[in-house]
């Protein structure tokens, strides 16, 4: 059951252009956004973006896609790779 998952799951991408416009795949679940920050479960671990003006332009799902403008600062991965679902099952397991 666990390799059909894993089989399923997208790649994990990340593109951005010239600090403005970025693309993210392999997304899992979305932990929380602001115009401060935007923090996302991917394929990879928790990814977490800062910068200033950050506004979400489309998200898709089912595909694990993600686009974002703003004035992106920093891009950064926790090490936490297994921690994957919302804030709620992460605080009731």
């Amino acid at each position: 059951m666990a390799e059909e998952k894993k089989a399923v799951s997208s790649r994990h991408n990340v593109v951005m252009e010239d600090r403005r416009n970025l693309t993210i795949t392999g997304v899992t679940d979305i932990d929380s956004f602001d115009e401060e920050a935007v923090a996302v479960f991917t394929d990879e671990g928790e990814l977490l973006v800062r910068g200033y003006n950050l506004h979400i332009n489309r998200i898709d799902v089912d595909a694990g896609e993600l686009s974002l403008e703003g004035e992106v600062v920093s891009l950064e991965y926790s090490d936490n790779v297994s921690a994957k679902g919302s804030i709620w099952s992460r605080l009731f397991r």
